[in-house]
Protein backbone atom coordinates (compact mmCIF):
# COMPACT_ATOMS: atom_id res chain seq x y z
CA UNK A 1 0.00 0.00 0.00
CA UNK A 2 1.04 3.58 -0.58
CA UNK A 3 -0.19 6.90 0.68
CA UNK A 4 -0.58 9.45 -2.11
CA UNK A 5 -0.27 13.05 -0.94
CA UNK A 6 -2.11 15.58 -3.05
CA UNK A 7 -3.60 19.07 -2.53
CA UNK A 8 -2.98 19.14 1.22
CA UNK A 9 -4.55 15.73 1.82
CA UNK A 10 -3.77 12.09 1.18
CA UNK A 11 -5.30 8.87 -0.06
CA UNK A 12 -4.40 5.28 0.75
CA UNK A 13 -4.23 2.96 -2.25
CA UNK A 14 -2.54 -0.10 -3.74
CA UNK A 15 1.08 0.22 -4.87
CA UNK A 16 0.26 -0.54 -8.49
CA UNK A 17 -2.60 1.99 -8.53
CA UNK A 18 -0.45 4.71 -7.00
CA UNK A 19 2.35 4.14 -9.49
CA UNK A 20 -0.12 4.22 -12.39
CA UNK A 21 -1.52 7.54 -11.10
CA UNK A 22 1.97 9.03 -10.84
CA UNK A 23 2.92 7.86 -14.34
CA UNK A 24 -0.30 9.34 -15.74
CA UNK A 25 0.27 12.61 -13.87
CA UNK A 26 3.75 12.87 -15.40
CA UNK A 27 2.39 12.19 -18.91
CA UNK A 28 -0.33 14.82 -18.43
CA UNK A 29 2.22 17.37 -17.21
CA UNK A 30 4.48 16.67 -20.21
CA UNK A 31 1.47 17.16 -22.51
CA UNK A 32 0.24 20.27 -20.68
CA UNK A 33 -3.19 18.62 -20.20
CA UNK A 34 -5.43 17.73 -17.28
CA UNK A 35 -7.94 14.99 -16.50
CA UNK A 36 -10.13 13.60 -13.73
CA UNK A 37 -9.51 9.99 -12.72
CA UNK A 38 -11.41 7.65 -10.43
CA UNK A 39 -9.28 5.26 -8.39
CA UNK A 40 -9.91 2.67 -5.65
CA UNK A 41 -8.84 3.88 -2.19
CA UNK A 42 -9.13 2.86 1.46
CA UNK A 43 -11.13 5.33 3.56
CA UNK A 44 -10.17 6.55 7.03
CA UNK A 45 -12.52 3.90 8.45
CA UNK A 46 -10.81 1.13 6.47
CA UNK A 47 -13.50 0.46 3.88
CA UNK A 48 -13.09 0.38 0.10
CA UNK A 49 -14.25 3.45 -1.85
CA UNK A 50 -13.43 5.32 -5.03
CA UNK A 51 -11.65 8.65 -4.97
CA UNK A 52 -11.57 11.24 -7.73
CA UNK A 53 -8.45 13.22 -8.58
CA UNK A 54 -8.10 16.21 -10.84
CA UNK A 55 -4.61 15.84 -12.28
CA UNK A 56 -2.94 18.47 -14.41
CA UNK A 57 0.37 20.17 -15.21
CA UNK A 58 0.43 22.00 -11.86
CA UNK A 59 -0.38 18.90 -9.77
CA UNK A 60 2.10 18.34 -7.00
CA UNK A 61 1.90 14.86 -5.57
CA UNK A 62 4.14 12.29 -3.96
CA UNK A 63 3.70 8.92 -2.32
CA UNK A 64 5.16 7.02 0.61
CA UNK A 65 4.93 3.32 1.46
CA UNK A 66 2.61 2.24 4.27
CA UNK A 67 4.10 -0.36 6.60
CA UNK A 68 2.12 -3.38 7.77
CA UNK A 69 -0.77 -2.66 5.43
CA UNK A 70 -3.33 -5.25 4.38
CA UNK A 71 -6.11 -5.69 1.87
CA UNK A 72 -4.87 -3.60 -1.02
CA UNK A 73 -7.84 -2.33 -3.05
CA UNK A 74 -6.65 -3.83 -6.31
CA UNK A 75 -8.72 -2.83 -9.33
CA UNK A 76 -7.06 -4.17 -12.48
CA UNK A 77 -9.56 -2.35 -14.69
CA UNK A 78 -8.75 1.05 -13.13
CA UNK A 79 -5.02 0.42 -13.49
CA UNK A 80 -5.42 -0.69 -17.11
CA UNK A 81 -7.45 2.45 -17.81
CA UNK A 82 -4.74 4.68 -16.32
CA UNK A 83 -2.02 2.85 -18.27
CA UNK A 84 -4.01 3.18 -21.51
CA UNK A 85 -4.55 6.91 -20.93
CA UNK A 86 -0.84 7.31 -20.22
CA UNK A 87 0.08 5.43 -23.39
CA UNK A 88 -2.16 7.66 -25.52
CA UNK A 89 -0.23 10.71 -24.30
CA UNK A 90 3.14 9.22 -25.23
CA UNK A 91 4.71 9.82 -28.64
CA UNK A 92 4.02 7.05 -31.10
CA UNK A 93 6.68 4.41 -31.45
CA UNK A 94 7.38 2.28 -34.49
CA UNK A 95 6.19 -1.27 -34.28
CA UNK A 96 8.31 -4.11 -35.57
CA UNK A 97 7.16 -7.44 -36.86
CA UNK A 98 7.84 -10.20 -34.39
CA UNK A 99 10.49 -11.60 -36.69
CA UNK A 100 12.64 -9.39 -38.92
CA UNK A 101 13.75 -11.93 -41.51
CA UNK A 102 15.75 -9.43 -43.60
CA UNK A 103 18.13 -8.64 -40.69
CA UNK A 104 20.57 -11.42 -39.78
CA UNK A 105 21.12 -12.33 -36.14
CA UNK A 106 24.45 -11.23 -34.71
CA UNK A 107 25.47 -14.84 -34.23
CA UNK A 108 25.18 -15.33 -38.01
CA UNK A 109 27.51 -12.46 -38.89
CA UNK A 110 31.12 -13.30 -39.58
CA UNK A 111 33.82 -11.04 -38.18
CA UNK A 112 37.57 -11.51 -38.19
CA UNK A 113 38.75 -10.72 -34.68
CA UNK A 114 42.38 -11.43 -35.67
CA UNK A 115 42.80 -8.27 -37.75
CA UNK A 116 45.70 -6.10 -36.56
CA UNK A 117 44.30 -2.58 -36.92
CA UNK A 118 47.62 -0.95 -35.95
CA UNK A 119 49.45 -2.44 -38.94
CA UNK A 120 46.71 -1.56 -41.41
CA UNK A 121 45.81 -5.17 -42.17
CA UNK A 122 42.27 -5.53 -43.21
CA UNK A 123 42.22 -2.30 -45.20
CA UNK A 124 41.89 -2.42 -48.97
CA UNK A 125 45.35 -2.79 -50.55
CA UNK A 126 46.89 0.46 -51.59
CA UNK A 127 44.42 2.41 -49.51
CA UNK A 128 45.95 3.98 -46.42
CA UNK A 129 44.29 6.06 -43.81
CA UNK A 130 44.16 9.81 -44.18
Amino acid sequence: MRRLYYAGGNMLMADSTCKAVLRYARALANSNKSDVVMIPVITEGGSLAYGHLLIGPASQMFSTPVENSQNEPLDAEAIADLEERTQRLQPSRPTWPSEMTDVPDLKDLEYNFDVDLDSGQGLDSGQGTA
